[in-house]
């Protein structure tokens, strides 16, 4: 009976050894040198451990991701306003996107590495509750748009490879691209007159 318990202890060690080793490589060396073989050596764990856990470098760059997306989602999903509940939907869109600008930049390459692993990385996991969120709140601020298709208009800026190129290839701010997104946001949320 004690069998199983101790596997999932050490399962657990293994991953905490992993995933602060992966950090400090990315801390020090970033991103670029973050290799299977050297996590699981600085690690004390075999390759093969590693891979059965995190799949590939996507997978453990996923990992060392959570803990923050854990963090970002609690805020905007039960935080304090603007960010959380409280105040009016439009006020909540703009905490969120530029709380999601601040995240993702303070993230970029991990997130750069895990978006781009396959042709549909950035999609499902973090990017579904960001989209049904913002959804929510879109179909609230402006009631008979189409959300569905508006929620994604104001994710695609935050798509990694793409704020990568900008603010690297291109001298953009992060606070330029929440300016964009505040245009794009108000755009929306402006009711048109109806029509005669």
């Amino acid at each position: 009976m004690t069998s199983p318990r101790r596997e999932r202890a050490d399962a657990a060690r293994n991953r905490v050894k992993i995933l602060t080793a992966a950090a400090g490589i990315v801390a020090t060396h970033g991103v670029e040198g973050l290799s299977m073989a050297e996590v699981a050596a600085a690690a004390g764990v075999g390759v093969g451990t590693l891979y059965r856990r995190f799949g590939d470098r996507s997978g453990l760059a996923y990992a060392l991701i959570d803990k923050r997306e854990r963090e970002f989602q609690t805020a905007f999903i039960e935080g304090p306003p603007p960010l959380g509940p409280g105040v009016e939907a439009s006020a909540r869109i703009r905490a969120f996107l530029h709380a999601l600008t601040d995240r993702t930049v303070e993230q970029l390459d991990l997130l750069l590495m895990a978006e781009t692993a396959a042709p549909l990385a950035r999609f499902g996991g973090a990017y579904d509750g960001y989209h049904a969120h913002l959804s929510m709140l879109i179909a609230q601020a402006r009631p008979g748009a189409d959300a569905y298709v508006l929620a994604d208009a104001l994710l695609a800026p935050l798509a990694a490879p793409l704020l990568a190129h900008r603010l690297r290839g291109h001298g953009m701010t992060a606070e330029r691209v929440k300016g964009g997104l505040d245009d794009l946001l108000a755009a929306f949320t402006t009711r048109a007159p109806d029509a005669p």
